[in-house]
């Protein structure tokens, strides 16, 4: 890898890189693109990773924010021609130069990455992050977690996004440890995930609940030896699921992770010793202090004035880490929004226990307001996850006459007919009050999801409301 990264930095220097260029990387999870992502920092130089399934509309718009001076691109003759003249193109093998590394020009307060959020359908959200916060965030990693169970870590997520980069690539990697990186979201390394632990010898991996959904339906468990641990966040993980990959993997060490994109991803975790899984549990801080407060602002400002809750109470989630991001790229109007003194507006619910563990709630944009009775979707999407015969499902707002709002629920099943929708209606009505109940349900095959595998509420929202939904009453009625 020195070789590699000494021959990307000769060829950067012949190129005229200077400290603070930005560099949009379109190939990640390969071996190249982690050269390329040293050899940048190595010459004071900002990486910005993208996901190479960019329309051309969308690169035009990160081109517009992000002001890059170079773009590494692979054999895509399509992106390459999106970029504007301004834009000087590299290819991602053209790397001929040899001799040693020259000195490291990163400062710790410069900008090291630029992350973009939540898609470009909009005006773009850069997530700036330096040296320092990324430091932070593996320093705190290390601390908390170790290394030992990170020895032979495998990498099925995206590398252009915090969860995939940040810590389950870089935090073991840069510790010393060794990686193993696949292409993400393949349905067909996925059906061999068990025989991949065992080829590999690996011992933890960290990955999201739509893929775990999948890999426990085609994949055979590894056979050799179990994982020793297993981190699984960036979406909520049901209870029902979090059973599921415990027998699986092998360990009772799996970990329902929160983190975001502007905290460096994992900022929290279930790694205090023995726990029983349960939905919306997160457990505690990893470098930060989380706290709850009462407060909702006003005048669409953050604002810290609100008190704490009591543990137990549902408030909104605030972290206060040195992993924080700078702020949004070009965006003072967002920051100033979500950060105020050191302390980050995450828009999610949650509680603190007596522990001082962190449940959450749900998003506190996602809520649905039901005549002035907030529910959090989530809520509702554990009430149903257990369900035999439902394989994924989703609940949003819809527009209720009555009440403003009220509950829909999408819903994917392994059953066809009538009976499996009357079996998971008297399910939920056993584990949700009659309030919380969906009023309008829609039958789907397949959830709308966004670039990283989250299922995308807006887009459920957005499918369901094009289609009339299901009898309800006619099908409970059995007519």
């Amino acid at each position: 890898m020195t070789r590699a990264v000494a021959a990307r930095t000769a060829r950067w220097t012949r190129r005229g890189l200077r400290p603070g260029d930005r560099v949009f990387l379109h190939s990640g999870n390969r071996l190249e693109f982690f050269a390329e992502l040293l050899a940048l920092w190595r010459l004071g130089a900002c990486a910005v990773p993208l996901d190479p399934r960019l329309t051309r509309v969308e690169l035009e718009r990160l081109v517009e924010a992000a002001s890059p001076r170079f773009s590494v691109v692979d054999d895509s003759v399509e992106v390459a021609s999106a970029l504007p003249a301004s834009v000087a193109v590299v290819g991602a093998d053209e790397a001929d130069g040899t001799g040693d590394l020259p000195p490291d020009l990163a400062e710790p307060g410069a900008d090291a990455l630029i992350l973009f959020t939540s898609g470009s359908s909009g005006r773009p959200k850069g997530v700036v992050h330096t040296h320092a916060s990324l430091r932070a965030r593996w320093a705190a990693l290390r601390h908390h977690l170790g290394l030992a169970a990170y020895a032979r870590t495998l990498c099925l997520l995206p590398t252009h996004f915090g969860h995939g980069l940040i810590c389950n690539s870089l935090f073991p990697w840069l510790a010393g440890q060794d990686l193993f990186i696949t292409p993400p979201f393949r349905p067909d390394l996925l059906a061999r995930l068990g025989a991949l632990i065992d080829e590999h010898h690996i011992t933890f991996l960290s990955s999201v609940p739509a893929v775990w959904r999948l890999a426990l339906k085609v994949a055979k468990p590894p056979r050799r030896a179990p994982l020793e641990r297993v981190h699984c966040g960036s979406a909520p993980l049901p209870a029902t699921l979090w059973d599921g990959i415990r027998g699986w993997s092998g360990t009772k060490e799996v970990f329902n992770t929160y983190g975001l994109t502007e905290t460096g991803s994992w900022v929290a975790g279930t790694s205090g010793g023995p726990f029983t899984p349960a939905d919306g549990l997160i457990g505690a801080p990893w470098g930060a202090t989380i706290r709850v407060r009462r407060a909702a602002d006003a005048d669409g400002l953050a604002a810290l004035g609100g008190a704490e809750c009591a543990p137990g109470e549902t408030g909104h989630v605030w972290l206060e880490t040195p992993a924080l991001m700078r702020g949004y790229l070009g965006r003072d109007d967002l920051t100033r929004r979500v950060l105020v003194d050191g302390h980050f507006a995450t828009g999610d619910l949650g509680t603190l226990d007596e522990r001082g563990w962190l449940h959450l709630r749900g998003r506190e944009r996602d809520e649905i307001n039901k005549g002035g009775m907030k529910i959090a979707p989530a809520e509702v999407d554990a009430a149903a996850e257990g369900c035999p015969g439902v394989a994924e499902v989703c609940a949003f707002a819809v527009d209720d006459p009555l009440y403003g709002q009220n509950v829909g629920l999408a819903v994917t099943m392994g059953q066809e007919g009538d009976e499996a929708v009357g079996d998971l209606y008297r399910w939920m009505r056993e584990r949700l009050a009659e309030t919380k109940l969906p009023a309008r349900w829609w039958r789907v095959d397949a959830m709308p999801r966004s670039d990283r595998g989250k299922v995308s509420r807006d887009a459920v929202r957005e499918a369901c409301a094009a289609r009339p939904p299901l009898d309800l009453t006619r099908i409970l009625q059995g007519r």
